[in-house]
């Protein structure tokens, strides 16, 4: 069993309380727009950390990260991309994957809406953990926590951060 702790949309905003949600986590994820190489230093001097660059971020971390990552973890297939849309309206640069081989879960950001969904169609779980960070049109800042055991997601938490 692992517990992650995922976010995304930070944009280089440090928020304190990242290490405190995160404490009890086994790998941090982060599903694009970073921001700054010192957020990701920060958030891998916690835990192991996964992310994949978003479209604001620059060269160097587009040099550290992936745009898209694929790996399992307790059993589980895990796609991850910053620009992936969700169930219904999977954004065109990663429908081909997600239809010809699905993972079990896909993440992505960018739209800086909290979404937890279930495609039925692909059978596979759909996250986007809203964002995190103070840019943007979003209200609250969101983290998501959850658990991989033997290949199922269990007892998914949203953490609201208040307002931006």
């Amino acid at each position: 069993m692992i517990k992650i702790g995922l976010l995304s949309d930070t944009h280089g905003y440090w928020d304190a309380r990242y290490a405190h949600y995160f404490a009890d986590c086994d790998e941090i994820w982060h599903a694009g727009d970073i921001g700054s190489l010192e957020l990701a230093d920060r958030l891998a001097a916690l835990h192991p950390l996964r992310a994949v660059y978003g479209n604001i971020d620059g060269h160097e971390l587009r040099a550290r990260f992936p745009q898209t990552l694929r790996f399992t973890v307790e059993g589980a297939e895990v796609l991850m991309k910053h620009i992936g849309g969700y169930p219904g309206n999977y954004d065109p640069s990663v429908r081909g994957s997600l239809l010809t081989r699905p993972p079990k879960l896909f993440i992505s950001g960018h739209s800086h809406i909290l979404k937890v969904k279930y495609d039925r169609t692909l059978g596979m779980l759909h996250i986007n953990p809203g964002a995190a960070g103070k840019q943007g049109f979003h209200k609250v800042r969101t983290l998501v926590r959850f658990l991989i055991d033997q290949g199922q997601f269990k007892d998914l938490e949203v953490i609201e951060l208040g307002e931006k």
